[in-house]
């Protein structure tokens, strides 16, 4: 694991474990590069099954009136049913380039957490932003 690995890389250097955790701790980016995402508020209006895909919900997410509906494929059917995220507001990335998952296009991606146990969440803005907010 991860954590066996910094231990014995401590070990044999003799560096301290704080020096050897930044080599280990997720790579940075400059901001330019964030600057790149175009993270909005969305809001779920429908969710559904795709047949066949265990993980798979289709959602019509929508976007404000600036960029509309898009249709995005998430892999959260194993910890949402689709009637309990219709309405939900969610965190959303816009300008993610478009991909075909199971032959279906998904023009964007949920945003959400997940911890060491495997559960997961989704991340959700204020309740007084609008569908099309942006996300800084």
């Amino acid at each position: 694991t991860g954590e066996t690995k910094v231990e014995n890389t401590a070990e044999k250097t003799g560096s301290s474990a704080s020096a050897t955790a930044e080599t280990t701790a997720t790579p940075t980016i400059n901001y330019d590069d964030f600057a790149k995402v175009d993270l909005r508020v969305g809001q779920i209006l429908t969710a559904e099954r795709i047949a066949k895909s265990e993980k798979l919900l289709k959602l019509q997410v929508d976007l404000g009136p600036q960029i509309g509906q898009r249709q995005i494929l998430a892999g959260i059917a194993k910890y949402y049913e689709p009637e309990a995220i219709v309405g939900r507001k969610v965190a959303v990335v816009a300008n993610l380039k478009p991909a075909k998952l199971m032959g279906i296009e998904s023009q964007g991606m949920l945003l959400a957490g997940s911890d060491d146990a495997g559960n997961l969440e989704l991340v959700t803005p204020g309740s007084a932003l609008p569908p099309g907010s942006t996300i800084r």
